[in-house]
């Protein structure tokens, strides 16, 4: 039986998988390359950078703002229409300033005039302590696009008070991430007025690297700031960075919005927004700190790529398999790891997301080709086994592939060989008709292959009118003897019934029939069975001595006047179910020891066969002479070993006659 299989690529094979492994490792490059510019991809980047920078839930630093809140608690203590009038903003600053505040942020926008007192209130309080929120609007019509810039009162200013701008940049998807563009912004003041000093290196564009969620800075409600000699504890806010804006206890969730609360990369975890005043309190932290997050530039990516997609082909260079997954797996947890030690450690975010899917992309895509491979050698298997041995084991094998292994084992199997006796004689007549010739063969070895693969048998080859096929391989058969030789019984009905069909065919067309006998030999032992050939091509075939055994009661049978003829080990094994008979003790060519050997009997008694022992007995001791009476008796009460009594009574009466 010939079959294609490699349980494993070598020379041209190999060659070419490792071709459309490469193929596929530079495809993904190009891919990735072109994805990484879209915008959905931008943003998933940018959502792997919410959890990598959040992962071990950071705490603000120390030193950093504290929060005075506009909240319920001090709404409902004031009990005034917002927005408070700003006479009482100017309280709280002279109380901060006298509690030792170093900076105050004012978080408020105070661009149109109020009352007058009011105003005059505030800006007799303010100073070069105190940054005023402002704020820049791009408002875009299909005429013209429109940069709107609200600034304090110039009153204040002129009173020595610092305008910050508190406008921030949101992602696509309406997160906050980073450093706003504005010299002037609100946080970047809060630096300057804080240290004294310019700063010279705003860190605008860069990621920010958030402190925890809605409420992670020091918080108090702003009716407390405005009698923290009762209400706070003893210097609560000396030498601080006082922060105060519109910061509600209940953090509003994300779906329902909120009053100058927005997305952080903590939403992803809570689900909840952050207040724009501990947002700029963020902001100030990164710029104070050097926090802030660079992104890694367009080369480094392309390097980390590059090395992913490297790592890939050399995991699955060789083959696929149960540890691709575990690699891949290793292989997403690295990245990420890496990731994550570029924010914590180099505050530099290489997004782990190109890499991840370059590895997984030639990983599993590699996998998916083997899987296809071995799937078509797997059909291309089963295709061929499918000529050879029955539909039923052919689904098993499909089903349970391990079943079927590659390469020679060691197994005990029952081996038959069957050959048509006199088909020589019938070739000769038919060498001027090769259609017929071929069909007759045609018809003579489907039904005998049908009823091996019935069986449970595995048709090993032919030769030409000759059939071999082997029991127990390549799937299990406790019973193999028994079913060998039930489809040798089988086989030989299959020829009785193909022998009157062509007696019928005769007889219409007035000629003489070619009538078919049939030996066969079968033999039980252990025997070598696998894949034999090169590598390229192979027979799943058996050999060893019990399969030469095999084939030399075939050959034998014919001497024996017996259809069947069964070895020492299959007569044994089959003796239960059908009547076995010993007939003679033969050595065959390649064997020293002589081997007993067997036929099946339908209809005896058991006189006939304890008188049938006696005589092969007999002639074992050389006691049997041919005008013995039970050559006769035998012939009369085992019919079926008529011949055979015939054969051993000519040899007797020849070798007297010499």
């Amino acid at each position: 039986m010939r079959v294609r299989g490699k349980p494993r690529p070598t020379g041209g094979q190999a060659e070419s998988r490792h071709l459309r492994l490469l193929v596929l490792a530079l495809a993904t490059l190009v891919t990735i390359s072109l994805l990484s510019r879209l915008p959905a991809w931008l943003l998933l980047e940018l959502r792997s950078f919410d959890y990598l920078s959040t992962v071990n839930d950071p705490r603000p630093p120390q030193g950093g703002p504290v929060i005075v809140a506009i909240d319920e608690p001090s709404l409902a203590d004031i009990n005034a229409q917002w927005p408070w009038p700003r006479s009482l903003h100017a309280e709280l600053v002279r109380q901060l300033r006298t509690a030792g505040a170093r900076v105050i942020g004012l978080d408020i926008i105070m661009a149109e005039p109020s009352n007058p007192d009011n105003d005059d209130a505030i800006t007799k309080a303010v100073g070069p302590d105190v940054v005023l929120a402002g704020d820049e609007t791009l408002i875009e019509t299909p005429q013209a696009s429109q940069l709107i810039r609200a600034t304090p009162l110039p009153q204040l200013t002129e009173a020595g008070a610092v305008t910050g701008i508190a406008s921030i940049d949101l992602s696509g998807d309406g997160t906050f991430r980073r450093i706003p563009g504005y010299q002037d912004g609100f946080g970047a003041m809060l630096m300057k007025a804080a240290s004294g000093t310019a700063n010279a290196a705003l860190p605008a564009g860069r990621l920010i690297q958030s402190f925890g969620p809605a409420r992670s800075y020091p918080t108090v409600s702003y009716y407390q700031a405005l009698d923290p000699e009762n209400l706070l504890p003893p210097d609560y806010f000396k030498g601080r960075v006082v922060l105060v804006g519109l910061s509600l206890q209940n953090a509003p969730a994300i779906d329902k919005g909120g009053v100058d609360a927005f997305a952080t990369p903590y939403t992803v975890h809570t689900g909840t927004l952050t207040s724009g005043v501990e947002i700029q309190a963020t902001i100030y932290d990164n710029i104070r700190r050097g926090l802030s997050i660079a992104e890694a530039r367009l080369p480094l990516v392309a390097a980390c790529i590059l090395i992913s997609v490297l790592l890939a082909a050399a995991t699955v260079w060789r083959s696929t398999g149960w540890l691709t997954i575990v690699a891949s797996a290793v292989a997403v947890f690295a990245f990420a790891a890496a990731s994550f030690a570029g924010i914590r450690f180099a505050h530099v975010f290489v997004s782990p997301l190109g890499p991840v899917v370059a590895y997984v992309s030639v990983a599993f895509g590699q996998a998916a080709f083997d899987y296809a491979e071995e799937r078509r050698n797997k059909r291309q298997i089963i295709r061929a086994f499918a000529q050879y041995i029955s539909p039923d084991l052919v689904k098993r094998l499909s089903n349970d592939p391990s079943q079927l292994k590659l390469g020679g084992e060691r197994r005990t199997l029952s081996v038959l060989f069957s050959d048509v006796r006199g088909f020589t004689t019938i070739a000769e007549t038919l060498k001027d008709d090769p259609e017929q010739l071929t069909g007759l063969i045609n018809r003579l070895l489907t039904p005998l292959s049908d009823v091996v693969m019935d069986h449970g048998g595995t048709i090993d080859k032919y030769m030409g009118d000759c059939i071999m096929a082997f029991w127990n391989a390549p799937l299990d058969d406790p019973d193999h003897a028994l079913h060998a030789v039930t489809a040798s019984l089988a086989m030989q009905a299959a020829i009785s019934s193909l022998n009157r069909e062509l007696e019928r065919e005769a007889a219409a067309r007035g000629g003489k029939p070619h009538v078919l006998k049939m030996g066969v030999g079968i033999n039980t032992g252990e025997c070598i069975v696998g894949n034999m050939g090169s590598t390229r091509r192979f027979d799943y075939s058996c050999l060893g001595d019990s399969v030469n055994l095999a084939s030399r009661l075939e050959g034998a049978s014919k001497n024996y006047g017996v259809a069947l003829l069964l070895g020492e080990e299959t007569a044994r094994l089959v003796a239960g179910t059908y009547t076995v008979v010993e007939l003679d003790r033969i050595i065959v060519k390649g064997r020293t020891v002589p081997s007993p050997v067997y036929t099946v009997v339908h209809k005896a008694k058991a006189e006939a066969l304890a008188a049938h022992r006696a005589f092969t007995q007999a002639k074992y001791a050389g006691t049997l002479a041919p005008s013995d009476p039970a050559f006769d008796r035998l012939a009369a009460d085992i019919p079926e070993l008529a011949p055979y009594y015939a054969i051993v009574r000519d040899a007797l009466a020849e070798s007297g006659e010499e």
